[in-house]
């Protein structure tokens, strides 16, 4: 019964404007031509990217009949959300280690998580940084037994082929309106770096992939992207641009958030301050600076997690 969930979950087509254009004097002014890839559109509550990194990690999980899924994340986790709904869509537990104060566990996103039925486990930093470690993963196996255990943001090789779909899913979008054999850029936020590890895992060549840090002093992520995809090493088609965090994580200026929202409002987009909110905003203010070539077109991956408009930011 869960695989066919699974089949009917995974097997829909692309929902109708998937692909949209995009309309901004900005553009006009530089030459550019900007589409939209709404995977937000996918499923309201396993939203976005998360859709795509989770696809074949649940579906392993249920061919192994395993007794649950263990993840991380903090407080605010588009992950760990559409986790938590997958696992009740599908009949499978959930359990999560959550980086912050028991408190949270009254937010929005938590509150979703445990209406699903997921366990949470609260835990304070210095805890969380061992969220990697050999010795502490073996000890939540053997107080989770049968568990799959899935790195923070769903960031692992089976999370790759997932993502990569994504090529796939335009080209077929591109074709069927007829508006372009082929895309000069890729664009989307990063934060744990599995997404951007996917897409390059099948990146055309004539395509370059430019991905938006959410997180500060992410130096160590064009690494992590090596670790997760070794090849990315040998690939000079992509980059991560830094300086757009906005101050960190969850974390956004008064100034940031207004200019958001009326990205927003301009684009009749539905966006949030974390990811996508934040990685176009920083997209446009590029474009500003005439960092794009004239002539380019682009595309903007909007990797949903609209969930976590609701979370109370620390505006600066």
């Amino acid at each position: 019964m869960p695989l066919s969930t699974w089949y009917q979950l995974y097997g829909a087509a692309l929902p109708k404007q998937w692909l949209q254009p995009l309309h901004h004097p900005l553009l006009t002014q530089h030459q550019l031509t900007l589409w939209v890839m709404r995977d937000d559109l996918h499923h309201h509550n396993i939203s976005g990217n998360k859709w795509r990194k989770l696809k074949y990690i649940l579906h392993q999980a249920l061919l192994d009949n395993a007794s649950g899924i263990l993840s991380f994340g903090g407080a605010y986790s588009n992950h760990l959300h559409a986790l938590a709904a997958a696992g009740y869509q599908l009949g499978l537990p959930t359990a999560a280690i959550v980086r912050g104060e028991a408190s949270s566990r009254s937010n929005p996103t938590l509150s979703d998580a445990q209406h699903w039925g997921m366990n949470l486990e609260f835990v304070d930093r210095q805890q969380y940084r061992r969220r990697q470690e050999a010795g502490w993963l073996a000890e939540l196996a053997l107080r989770y037994p049968g568990y799959v255990i899935v790195p923070e943001g769903g960031s692992c090789a089976a999370a790759l082929p997932g993502v990569a779909q994504v090529w796939q899913d335009l080209s077929h979008a591109l074709n069927q309106q007829q508006i372009a054999s082929h895309i000069d850029h890729l664009i989307l936020p990063v934060a744990s770096g599995g997404t951007l590890a996917g897409l390059l895992s099948k990146r055309p060549s004539q395509t370059q992939v430019t991905g938006y840090a959410v997180l500060k002093g992410a130096r160590w992520l064009p690494d992590e992207i090596c670790r997760l995809y070794p090849a990315a090493r040998q690939n000079n088609g992509w980059h991560i641009a830094l300086n757009h965090h906005g101050g960190g994580y969850a974390k956004c200026s008064v100034l940031d958030k207004s200019d958001i929202d009326l990205l927003a409002q301009q684009l009749t987009l539905p966006l949030e301050p974390i990811y996508s909110g934040k990685a176009l905003l920083g997209l446009f203010r590029d474009i500003a600076a005439g960092l794009y070539p004239a002539g380019s077109r682009l595309v903007f991956l909007h990797t949903g997690g609209l969930q976590g408009a609701r979370a109370t930011l620390k505006l600066r």
